[in-house]
């Protein structure tokens, strides 16, 4: 299944070798996420957002992307794993500027106790919140989410989906000197649990196996839905990716939809707001 918009690249040898490092080049977008940020809040508000906080935000790429060549904008990174953010200071927010650096604040902490201050945009990616196994903890979160956000701001998190999502199986995605691979272990129905990993193969020898493992329960759409009703958020958005017909890839082009056919791997955006 499709769960990124991946890009070709020609082979040559990677720059770095190093899982954080490849997760960044391989999973995130911030040039496809930030439009879609300032489009999700200037839909509600008619203005751009200048604050994000980025929950489980690993190495803080988002944050430091978000406030490089903006001097009105501010960044928070919220994650638990400190060898993460020790990486993300070194290698995201030590080449910024004395500015731009002084506008990201990053902690090591619990995304359910960090609500202030306020921003306008609060996002979770990656499927990061599926780590939470209970509709008790995923509402908590939600809730802490709302408590977040300014007045009219905008709570973000992307989901996935597909009959490929609960099968064995493993998807590989070319890059620049290394192929990244997505892999589906094993799915429990009876409790929706998944065991999910990301492998990394380097074009002219060798690898890392089991570079990132992730236990979730995988929500559905309707669930999401019910939870973030019952946390307080009242206008809720659904945006559906495109598919590139050449490729079988997601377009990165998200539109506002009330219903969709279901197929092998999809990804979609649920915007919030109270």
């Amino acid at each position: 299944m499709s769960t990124r918009t991946r890009r070709r690249a020609s082979q040559r040898g990677p720059r770095s070798r190093d899982p954080h490092w490849l997760y960044q080049e391989a999973v995130q977008s911030p040039e496809v996420h930030f439009p879609f940020f300032e489009r999700a809040y200037r839909e509600r508000t008619g203005r751009r957002p200048t604050s994000l906080k980025e929950d489980f935000c690993g190495t803080a790429l988002l944050a430091a992307r978000w406030v490089e060549g903006k001097k009105d904008r501010t960044a928070i990174g919220v994650d638990l794993h400190e060898p993460t953010l020790r990486w993300g200071r070194k290698h995201n927010l030590a080449p910024l500027s004395d500015d731009a650096r002084a506008r990201i604040t990053l902690r090591r902490d619990d995304v359910l106790h960090v609500v202030a201050p306020k921003v306008d945009v609060v996002v979770a990616l990656n499927f990061s919140y599926n780590t939470f196994r209970t509709r008790e903890e995923l509402r908590a979160y939600f809730e802490a989410a709302r408590r977040s956000l300014t007045p009219h701001g905008v709570f973000i998190i992307d989901i996935f989906g597909g009959w490929e999502a609960q099968k064995p199986m493993v998807e590989r995605s070319r890059y620049a000197g290394f192929t990244y691979l997505w892999e589906c272990k094993s799915f429990d129905p009876v409790n929706n649990y998944g065991r999910y990993c990301i492998h990394f193969e380097f074009h002219d020898g060798g690898g890392i196996r089991n570079a990132f493992t992730y236990p979730w329960r995988l929500w559905s759409i309707p669930e999401i839905r019910e939870l973030l009703l019952e946390a307080g958020f009242r206008r809720l958005d659904l945006y559906w990716e495109g598919f590139d017909k050449r490729t079988g890839l997601g377009n990165s082009v998200f539109r506002k939809i009330q219903k969709a056919r279901n197929s092998q791997g999809w990804i979609a955006f649920f915007a919030a707001s109270a």
